[in-house]
C-alpha cells in the first residue's frame, strides 16, 4: 500500500474546512425557502470549483500521481452521487416534503452521508491493511452491484420507494407519535405536553438509511482508484458537498438521463475488474494492472456516451409522439 499524503495536519485542516462549509450550508438553509435556479447554479459552480482548486494544489505539492487519482476518484463519486439524487427526489416526493424544506432535508442527508462514508473509509483502510484479499472482496462487491444495476435497467425497473416498509420509519413510528403536518424544519415538537416527531424526522431517517446503501458501493469504488484513505475521503466529501445545490439544477434533467444506470453499471463493473486484477497482480506478476489515467478515460467516455444516447433516445421519442 502506498504512503498516504494525508498527514495529521492535513487531515485536521481538511476536516475543519469541511465543518466550515457544512456550517455555511446550514446557515444558508436556516430560513426555509424555495431555491431559485440562479442560486442553485451559483452554489453548484462554487462546489465544482473547489475540487479543481484542491486537485491543482495536490498536483503542485505531491505530484501528478495522487492528483490524477483524486480527479479520477472524484469523477467516480460524482457520477455515483447522481444516483443518490434520483433516490432523494423519490423520497422528497414520497414524504410530500414542501419545496421550501427540500434543501434542509438534502443537507441533513449529506451530513449523515459524510459521517457514514468516514466510518466506511476507516473500515476499508483497516481491511486493506490486513491483506491483498480485500481488493478481491471489494471487486466482488462492485461486480455483484454492477450486475444488479444493469439487470434492473434492462428490465426497465426504476427506483421505487415504499416508505411504509422502511424499517427506520416503522421503528420511529412505534417509539414516538408523529404529527400529521410539517412543523417548519423542526424534527420534533410538543403536542399536549408530549414530545412528538414531525414528518421531517421520518424523511431524514429514510435518507440516512439510503446513505448506508450508497456507502457500501461508493467506498469500494474509490478504493479501486486509490488506496490512500485521505484521497478516498476528500473525493467523497467534495462529491457530496455539492449535492444540495446540484439537486435543484438537475431535478428537471434527472428523469431524462434514461441510460444513466447502464453507465453506472459499466463503471462499477470496470472498477470491480480493476480491483480483481490488482489482487491477481499481487499473486502473479504477469497479470496486468489498469493505469489510473486509463480508468479516468473509460469513466469519462462512459458518462459521455450514456448522456448522448439518452438525449438521442429522448429526441426520437419526442419526434415519434409529434407524428401521432
Amino acid at each position: 500500500m502506498l504512503e498516504s499524503i494525508g498527514s495529521p495536519l492535513l487531515w485536521s485542516v481538511t476536516i475543519a474546512v469541511l465543518l466550515v462549509l457544512l456550517a455555511l450550508d446550514f446557515a444558508v438553509t436556516r430560513r426555509p425557502h424555495e431555491v431559485p435556479m440562479r442560486e442553485a447554479v451559483g452554489w453548484t459552480v462554487f462546489y465544482l470549483a473547489l475540487p479543481v482548486i484542491f486537485g491543482a494544489i495536490v498536483w503542485w505539492a505531491y505530484g501528478g500521481t495522487p492528483a490524477v487519482e483524486f480527479f479520477t476518484g472524484y469523477v467516480v463519486e460524482k457520477s455515483l452521487s447522481v444516483d443518490n439524487l434520483f433516490v432523494f427526489m423519490l423520497l422528497l416526493a414520497s414524504f410530500a416534503v414542501p419545496p421550501a424544506l427540500a434543501q434542509r432535508v438534502l443537507l441533513y442527508g449529506i451530513a449523515g452521508a459524510l459521517v457514514l462514508r468516514g466510518i466506511f473509509i476507516a473500515a476499508g483502510a483497516a481491511v486493506i491493511a490486513s491483506g491483498a484479499w480485500a481488493f478481491l472482496l471489494f471487486g466482488a462487491v462492485l461486480l455483484v452491484t454492477a450486475v444488479k444495476v444493469v439487470r434492473d435497467a434492462l428490465r426497465g425497473e426504476e427506483h421505487q420507494i415504499d416508505i411504509d416498509r422502511m424499517r427506520a420509519v416503522r421503528l420511529l413510528r412505534r417509539l414516538m407519535p408523529v404529527t400529521p403536518d410539517y412543523q417548519g424544519s423542526r424534527l420534533t415538537t410538543r403536542i399536549g405536553g408530549r414530545r412528538a416527531l414531525t414528518p421531517m424526522a421520518l424523511v431524514v431517517a429514510a435518507v440516512f438509511m439510503t446513505d448506508v446503501v450508497f456507502a457500501v458501493d461508493s467506498v469500494p469504488a474509490v478504493y479501486g482508484v486509490t488506496e490512500d484513505p485521505y484521497l478516498v475521503f476528500v473525493t467523497n466529501a467534495f462529491a457530496l458537498l455539492g449535492l444540495r445545490a446540484l439537486y435543484f439544477v438537475l431535478r428537471n434533467v434527472l428523469a431524462r438521463l434514461r441510460h444513466l444506470n447502464y453507465g453506472l453499471g459499466l463503471i462499477l463493473a470496470f472498477i470491480g475488474v480493476k480491483l480483481v486484477l490488482h489482487w491477481a497482480h499481487g499473486v502473479w506478476d504477469q497479470v496486468p494492472e489498469v493505469p489510473t489515467l486509463l480508468s479516468l478515460g473509460v469513466i469519462l467516455a462512459t458518462l459521455g456516451t450514456v448522456t448522448v444516447t439518452s438525449v438521442a433516445a429522448n429526441r426520437r421519442e419526442r419526434l415519434a409522439a409529434q407524428k401521432l
